[in-house]
């Protein structure tokens, strides 16, 4: 338990997720405006900024990653130069947060009932979606 100066108290948070100190404000600024600037389409239009999450095959996301995985290897030896460096650091985070967020996915899947499987194979157990929550969390 912990108590502030003000009297105010709080539950510890030892084992709780520091996203604060886990992700990086440049970082997460940079991408904020690789993907404003990937909004925009080949026809002009502003796609939602969520879209993405709509979701891509698999296959997609990974042959994406490898071009700029490929990029930013071959800058990293010396081989190209950096100019498209955020840019292609940017789109392989963009990669592989989207394969990530497919792959959480497929664990969770929610049927129509309400109910929950755990789990990416048909035999997945059925549990509630508080029971599905708990295991989302701790993966």
């Amino acid at each position: 338990m912990r108590v502030f100066d003000t009297g105010a108290t709080r539950n510890d948070d030892t084992n709780k997720p520091d996203y604060e100190g886990y992700l990086s404000p440049l970082v997460i600024e940079s991408f904020g405006e690789y993907m404003l600037k990937h909004q925009w389409q080949a026809d002009g239009k502003k796609r939602a900024s969520d879209n993405w999450q709509k979701g891509f095959t698999f296959e997609v996301y990974m042959k994406s990653m490898w071009r700029h995985f490929m990029a930013v290897w071959k800058g990293h030896r010396g081989y190209s130069s950096s100019e498209k460096k955020i840019e292609d650091l940017n789109a392989l985070l963009f990669n592989v947060q989207g394969y990530l967020h497919e792959e959480l996915k497929r664990r969770i899947e929610v049927p129509v009932q309400g109910s929950v499987s755990v789990g990416n194979e048909p035999s997945a157990t059925e549990v509630s979606p508080e029971v599905a929550l708990k295991y989302s969390e701790s993966t």
